[in-house]
């Protein structure tokens, strides 16, 4: 299911709503070819950190993890950089989900 989120200067976004497959494939790529350049990095650093301490085994679960949530954290935080659903069907998609509240 996809939204679209639009900016105040007209700029609409399409953006997936749920599990993130290509972050379950490619890990932090999606996120750097998103240009979500900070989550990329958070990503790339618990992979790491899990595949280091686990002799390397360990590096999926951090993008197993993050395939379930990835996806809400980039609506926030286009929401936070003033975008908002484009129109009521994507605003009643996003209060579905709980990613906006119904105020």
């Amino acid at each position: 299911m996809h939204v679209r989120l639009q900016n105040s200067a007209g700029v609409v976004k399409e953006v997936k709503v749920g599990f993130s497959w290509t972050t379950f494939f490619f890990g932090f790529f999606p996120a750097l070819f998103r240009g979500d350049l900070k989550w990329a990095v958070i990503m790339f650093i618990t992979a790491f950190a899990a595949g280091f301490f686990t002799f390397g085994i360990g590096a999926w679960i951090p993008g197993f993890i993050f395939s379930f949530v990835y996806n809400k954290i980039f609506i926030k935080d286009l929401l936070d950089k003033g975008y908002r659903p484009a129109d009521q069907g994507d605003q009643y998609t996003l209060q579905a989900k709980g990613i906006i509240s119904a105020a």
